[in-house]
């Protein structure tokens, strides 16, 4: 939704979506990526009120909200938008209710269409190995971005931390002595994760030596940084990691989320505890981490299928 749509919203939907919007940030400490996903989708979902002649949410009902789906499905949405958009629609009049803006929850029976299980790209660790050996090589010229792409993109290897956990970390957050890094995940929950001695041979050569060829003045306490000095953003480093994983030249993967999921699963195949392994990701739930479990058993029966007679 545009600005201009945004603003002919009736009144009372207009202030609704802006006080969610509010405690999505101030109350749930949604990160604004996340804020913004929620605000598309209940804008667009209230633009489809006010075209079915609602006004207020008092007069939206669950044919209302069933139809909104049904049209999105019928113009061919993924199911897991559909899913992510019922979530919103619910966790929204879940909201009003509690804030008595509506009298009845009309989402109680909303439910989402079942998500497509796919499993996540994971590079093979002999991939892994081809491409952190290809950049360490690069690094011996000791040029600032090399130092600095290698560290990056050991230390995600050797973490499994996502991206934006990655860019937001400040040179105080890691724990050489340790062999650990404290970082802030989603909910602002902050965690403890340790990592090994070839990501911090990377992190040293970095911090000592490139690091001081792209620090200026405003760069403050950054632990990554830009060619201008300020602290790396998400864009950047995704455009590193995905030069990389085309120069390897026997993957499609794409992504820093990549090594989150290669990391992940290369500690199960080596016998990682599956708790421990939600405990460093990061996981809410344990059922996010055991994805992980079906990516390994997947690779088992590919390479038994490779390797036996009678597969």
């Amino acid at each position: 939704m545009d600005l201009e749509e945004r603003a002919a919203l009736p009144a009372a939907l207009a202030q609704a979506a802006e006080a969610f919007e509010r405690y999505l940030r101030t109350e749930r400490g949604r990160s604004e990526h996340t804020i913004r996903a929620y605000r598309g989708d209940i804008d667009a979902l209230l633009i489809h009120a006010v075209a079915e002649g609602n006004t207020t949410l008092t007069d939206l009902d669950l044919g209302s909200l069933r139809r909104w789906l049904g049209e999105q499905s019928a113009a061919g949405t993924a199911r897991s938008t559909l899913a992510r958009r019922t979530a919103t629609a619910r966790s929204f009049t879940a909201w009003a209710l509690r804030e008595e803006i509506i009298a009845v929850d009309p989402a109680l029976r909303l439910k989402a269409p079942q998500r497509e299980k796919t499993l996540p790209a994971v590079l093979q660790q002999q991939q892994i190995s081809r491409l952190l050996e290809s950049m360490a090589m690069d690094a011996q010229s000791h040029e600032p971005v090399a130092l600095r792409d290698l560290a990056m993109v050991e230390l995600l290897y050797a973490t499994g931390i996502r991206v934006g956990e990655l860019v937001g970390l400040d040179v105080d957050d890691v724990d050489r002595e340790r062999r650990t890094v404290t970082v802030l995940g989603k909910g602002n929950k902050e965690r403890t994760v340790p990592f090994g001695v070839p990501a911090d041979t990377a992190l040293g050569q970095w911090i000592q030596v490139g690091r001081k060829g792209l620090l200026r003045a405003h760069s403050g306490a950054a632990l990554f940084l830009g060619l201008r000095g300020g602290r790396i953003d998400q864009r950047t480093v995704r455009t590193v990691v995905d030069r990389l994983f085309a120069a390897l030249g026997d993957t499609s993967a794409t992504g820093p989320h990549t090594l989150r999921h290669s990391a992940a699963t290369h500690l199960l195949d080596g016998g990682a505890d599956l708790r421990a392994v939600q405990e460093i990701l990061g996981h809410s739930s344990l059922a996010t981490t055991q994805l992980y479990t079906h990516v390994s058993v997947e690779r088992l029966r590919d390479s038994y299928r490779t390797a036996h007679p009678r597969a």
